[in-house]
């Protein structure tokens, strides 16, 4: 399962590694990347990684862990955030060093989980990593962070381009030519057109907190510009939010940013 998914990543890193590395990039990736012949590729390179690493694709490691822990060389940082009225007590667990794999040439790197527990002790969620940044008590936080980071990309980017209206698939094989490219491309670009506009633009903002979902906003915008035609964004914007009967605050209007069609 791990093989072609690592094929593909070793492909890309031999061909923008010099890019990669001139922009001081940290790669991530989930558990399938943590094997050793790709991790050894990129310490070639002279890149830094961050990948999952569950206990159960790495037995040596773990083994080393719980031998570590047994003589207090595992260190550990916690921490308590409050967020409204729930309390959570965040859980890291460091150690660096360590061997990827059972075998004289294993590589060597730095280990860290997180757990996370409510006001009950109950574990809500629990995760672990490895990396080549050398992990200390000043910046394990901001490593768990940068690794968390990865599904973050995945849930608000990806999966929103394949499943919230933009029908933008893994494998977008449409046209012999160029035709695939440039569906991509507009799918692309209407999503980043999409997201300034929910983050700068307030008639925009006011829309979609009525109607709820993206798709419902596309729908209604399908159906409205099939029969009318409109002089420019802020015509459309006006007329939906005068049939949906939005007011306008204007003390918290904020910037706005029309892109208009003409």
């Amino acid at each position: 399962m791990a093989g072609r998914p690592n094929a593909a990543a070793s492909l890309r890193i031999k061909k923008y590694a010099k890019r990669y590395k001139e922009i001081g990039a940290t790669l991530l990736g989930d558990d399938l990347y943590s094997r050793q012949p790709l991790c050894a590729q990129i310490v070639d390179e002279g890149l830094n990684f961050i990948f999952v690493c569950k206990p159960s694709s790495h037995k040596t490691l773990y083994e080393w862990i719980d031998s570590l822990e047994t003589t207090g060389n595992v260190s550990k940082v916690e921490v308590k955030s409050r967020q409204g009225k729930k309390t959570r007590i965040y859980t890291y667990r460091f150690i660096n060093e360590v061997p990827l794999r059972d075998s004289d040439d294993a590589l060597k790197v730095n280990w860290c989980e997180l757990t996370i527990t409510n006001e009950k002790g109950k574990n809500t969620y629990k995760n672990s990593w490895i990396t080549t940044h050398l992990i200390n008590k000043e910046n394990i936080v901001e490593i768990v962070k940068a690794g968390r980071a990865r599904w973050k990309i995945e849930n608000e980017n990806n999966n929103v381009l394949k499943t919230k209206g933009y029908h933008l698939e893994p494998n977008f094989g449409h046209g012999t030519q160029h035709l695939s490219s440039t569906l991509l491309t507009l799918n692309l670009l209407a999503f980043l057109i999409h997201t300034l506009m929910g983050m700068m633009d307030s008639k925009y903002q006011l829309i979609r907190q009525k109607l709820g979902t993206r798709k419902t906003l596309f729908q209604d915008l399908r159906a409205l510009t099939r029969y009318f035609v409109f002089e420019s964004w802020t015509h459309l914007f006006d007329f939906m939010m005068a049939k949906l009967e939005i007011i306008p605050n204007l003390a918290n209007s904020g910037t706005i940013i029309i892109f208009d069609t003409g």
